[in-house]
C-alpha cells in the first residue's frame, strides 16, 4: 500500500456521493500570517489530494463546492485568482481522471463564468464522459436554490403539464440528472460552520452532516478517515421504521449491578465479583446466563489485570471478550480496536486524578461509545460525559471524600444506561 493511502477497518460502510463544502482557505492564510490567496492554493491542492484517497476508499461520487453563486461579491482580483486555479486544476486532474476513470461534471451556472474556463470544463466532461468507475462533481457558480429555479424554468419551457411534475420529473432536471448516486450521502463543512448554506439543497434531504473544526487546508486525508468512520457507525433510517433489533436492559438496574461491583474497591478473584459482573453483562448485552459466564470469564480477566495495571494482559482478554460479545450480538464493532479504546477508557477514568483527566477521558470514552454501540461521536458525547463523571465520582468515594460520592456515582451511571437505552433501543 502507497505510504499515504488510507484505509479502512473491515465492515466500514462507506458513502456512494460525498460532497464537501471546503471553508476556509482564507482564514487559514490570515492565521499563518499569508495573503488569502495562498489559503486558496492550499485549498486546491488539499483538494486534489482529498479526491484521490476518496477513491482510494471506494467513494463512487464525490463533489466539491468550489464558488457559489453569492461568491461573486468578492473583489474582482480574488475572484480572477480564483478562477485562474480553477482552469489549472482542471488541466493538472485531467489526466489523472482519465487513468483513474473519473467522470467530470460541473454543476452550477453556465452563463457567468468566463468563457475561457468554460471551454475548458466541457471539453473535460466531453473527454471523461464516457468513464463509469468514479464521479466528480465540480459546483462552480452553484446555488442550491439556483439549481432548482433552474430545473423548474426547464420544465416550463418544455410545456410539461401541472400533472405530470413529480419528483422524478423534478429531479430529471437538476444538475446531476445523469448521475448514478445524486443524493448525497455524507456532506462535510470544515472551518467549524454548521451550516449548509443550501449547497444541493434537493439531493441533500437525507443526507448525513458531519462538521469539521478546522479550516479546510487543514482537512487531511487521515480526517476525512475519521469523517466516514463517523458515518459509518450512524444508523440511517431515512423516515421509515427502524427495524434493526436493539438491547431490552432496564437502565435502572444496570446501573445498579454495575455500582454493586464498583463498591468491592479491589477487584477480587472471589464468587461475588464475578456474580456482579456476569448478571451485569448478561443485563446490559441482553445475553442468556450461560452465555454471559462464558463471555465474563475474559471481561473479569481484562479487569483485574487492569486493577493490577497490566495493560498488555488486559487488553488481550478484552480482545477476546469482544470478539465473542460480537459474535453473539451481531454488532459491527472491530474488536481489537475495541479493546485498546476500552483499556485506554480504564486507564484514563479508573485512576484518583481522573478529575485532572477529564477531558482527555471523555475524549477515548466517546470513541469507545461510538465503536462499540455504532453511533455517531455527537451521538456518543453524552454517553461519554455521563460515564467520565460516574468514574469521577467513584474514585471520590474510594480516596475517602465521603458516602454520598457512591450516591452521585449511582445517579450518574443511571443518567448513562437511560441516556445509551435511549440512543441503542
Amino acid at each position: 500500500m502507497p505510504k499515504n493511502k488510507i484505509s479502512l477497518p473491515k465492515g466500514t460502510i462507506v458513502p456512494n456521493h460525498l460532497a464537501i463544502i471546503p471553508d476556509g482557505n482564507r482564514r487559514w492564510a490570515r492565521s499563518q500570517n499569508l495573503h488569502t490567496k495562498y489559503g486558496h492554493k492550499h485549498g486546491f491542492d488539499r483538494a486534489v489530494e482529498l479526491g484521490r484517497a476518496a477513491r482510494d476508499i471506494g467513494i463512487h461520487t464525490v463533489t466539491l463546492w468550489g464558488f457559489s453563486t453569492e461568491n461573486w461579491d468578492r473583489t474582482p482580483s480574488e475572484i480572477n485568482y480564483l478562477m485562474k486555479l480553477y482552469k489549472k486544476l482542471i488541466d493538472d486532474f485531467l489526466e489523472e481522471a482519465k487513468e483513474n476513470q473519473v467522470k467530470i461534471i460541473h454543476l452550477g451556472r453556465k452563463d457567468r463564468l468566463p468563457k475561457s474556463l468554460m471551454k475548458r470544463i466541457q471539453s473535460a466532461e466531453k473527454e471523461t464522459e464516457k468513464y463509469k468507475k468514479f464521479v466528480m462533481n465540480i459546483a462552480l457558480d452553484y446555488g442550491g436554490q439556483d439549481e432548482i429555479v433552474r430545473a423548474v424554468k426547464k420544465i416550463i419551457e418544455s410545456g410539461v403539464s401541472s400533472d405530470q411534475v413529480d419528483l422524478k420529473m423534478i429531479e430529471s432536471h437538476l444538475d446531476t440528472n445523469s448521475q448514478p448516486y445524486p443524493y448525497v450521502d455524507l456532506m462535510i463543512r470544515t472551518s467549524g460552520e454548521q451550516r449548509t448554506s443550501g449547497f444541493l439543497l434537493w439531493e441533500s434531504s437525507y443526507t448525513e452532516t458531519y462538521w469539521e473544526r478546522d479550516h479546510f487546508p487543514d482537512f487531511t486525508p487521515s480526517k476525512l478517515k475519521e469523517a466516514v468512520l463517523d458515518y459509518s457507525r450512524r444508523r440511517r433510517r431515512f423516515g421509515g421504521n427502524d427495524k434493526e433489533e436493539h438491547f431490552k436492559f432496564k437502565p435502572e438496574f444496570t446501573a445498579k449491578m454495575e455500582l454493586a461491583w464498583w463498591r468491592l474497591e479491589n477487584i477480587p478473584e472471589g464468587t461475588r465479583f464475578r456474580d456482579y459482573a456476569i448478571t451485569h453483562i448478561s443485563e446490559q448485552y441482553g445475553l442468556s446466563k450461560d452465555l454471559a459466564v462464558e463471555i465474563s470469564k475474559h471481561f473479569i480477566k481484562g479487569a483485574i489485570y487492569g486493577q493490577k495495571k497490566d495493560w498488555v494482559k488486559s487488553k488481550s482478554a478484552m480482545v477476546k471478550f469482544y470478539k465473542l460479545l460480537k459474535s453473539e450480538i451481531k454488532l459491527a464493532f472491530e474488536p481489537t480496536l475495541a479493546a485498546s479504546l476500552q483499556v485506554k477508557m480504564w486507564r484514563e477514568i479508573g485512576t484518583k486524578d481522573s478529575v485532572a483527566k477529564a477531558q482527555k477521558a471523555e475524549e477515548t470514552t466517546r470513541a469507545y461509545y461510538a465503536e462499540v454501540y455504532r453511533l455517531s461521536l455527537f451521538q456518543a458525547a453524552k454517553l461519554a460525559h455521563l460515564r467520565v463523571l460516574a468514574n469521577i465520582e467513584k474514585n471520590l468515594a474510594l480516596a475517602g471524600a465521603g458516602e454520598h460520592h457512591w450516591d452521585l456515582a449511582g445517579d450518574y451511571l443511571h443518567k448513562f444506561y437511560k441516556a445509551l437505552k435511549e440512543r441503542v433501543a
